[in-house]
């Protein structure tokens, strides 16, 4: 095999995989139905000119024997009148048209045989139509479940990991404040411990000194109440 042959087998090969992936299972059995319907439809449609090419000679012999009963009639009248030369011709005639009725009696038999082998035909493949209809049915039926029940699946799937994925960020969310409450706890203790000053009531310098000034207004108040009583 040269190089481009086994490139071609590679393309096809591909081709047919892709294709497979794209082909739907029920448009496959709906078109399979459908051309046996076709051919069904031919063989009724030769089963019908059959029996009416049947038809059609039957009207004719009918027709010829009809005139081999005339020409009988005409040969015994001519008989009767003493004119053997009339019988004679209504004979010959008589017996060319039995000719032609023998001839269509043949081919009236042979589409007979003909049209028993088309009916039978056309019973046995209708039987199997109708077998594979049911058949096809069923199997699009049984199709379309599974591809529901993967769908379902599929979406499950779907929102089990996204479940999983909102109880990994509510456990990271859990987890900070948890983090931040016993930080606060800690900084609180710290705070009330004296390490960490808190910067927030100003320097213990600052307290120290609004401490002194609020004690001076204090006894500056007191002092002046006891001059005012006289105390």
């Amino acid at each position: 095999m040269g190089l481009l042959d086994r490139m071609s087998a590679i393309i096809n090969a591909k081709i047919s995989k892709i294709m497979g992936r794209m082909e739907d299972p029920r448009e496959t059995l709906d078109y399979s139905y459908e051309k046996q319907l076709e051919l069904l439809q031919n063989v009724r449609k030769g089963v019908t000119e059959v029996a009416t090419s049947k038809k059609r000679l039957e009207l004719q012999r009918e027709h010829l024997q009809s005139n081999v009963d005339k020409m009988d009639e005409q040969a015994r009248e001519a008989l009767k009148s003493n004119r053997e030369d009339l019988t004679k011709s209504a004979i010959e005639r008589k017996v060319a048209l039995q000719a032609q009725i023998a001839g269509l009696n043949q081919q009236i038999t042979d589409l007979d045989v003909e049209l028993q082998k088309l009916t039978a035909a056309e019973s046995r493949l209708n039987t199997k139509v109708e077998t594979f209809r049911a058949k096809k049915e069923t199997l699009k039926a049984q199709y379309s479940a599974a591809e529901a029940q993967v769908k379902v699946t599929e979406s499950v799937t779907g929102i089990s990991e996204e479940m999983a994925d909102t109880g990994i960020a509510i456990q990271r969310a859990e987890d900070k404040n948890e983090t931040m409450k016993a930080r606060s706890a800690a900084l609180d203790e710290l705070l009330e411990s004296g390490v960490l000053e808190d910067y927030t009531a100003g320097s213990q310098l600052e307290k120290e000194l609004a401490k002194a000034k609020s004690q001076s207004s204090i006894d500056e108040e007191l002092a002046k109440l006891k001059q005012e009583m006289d105390i």
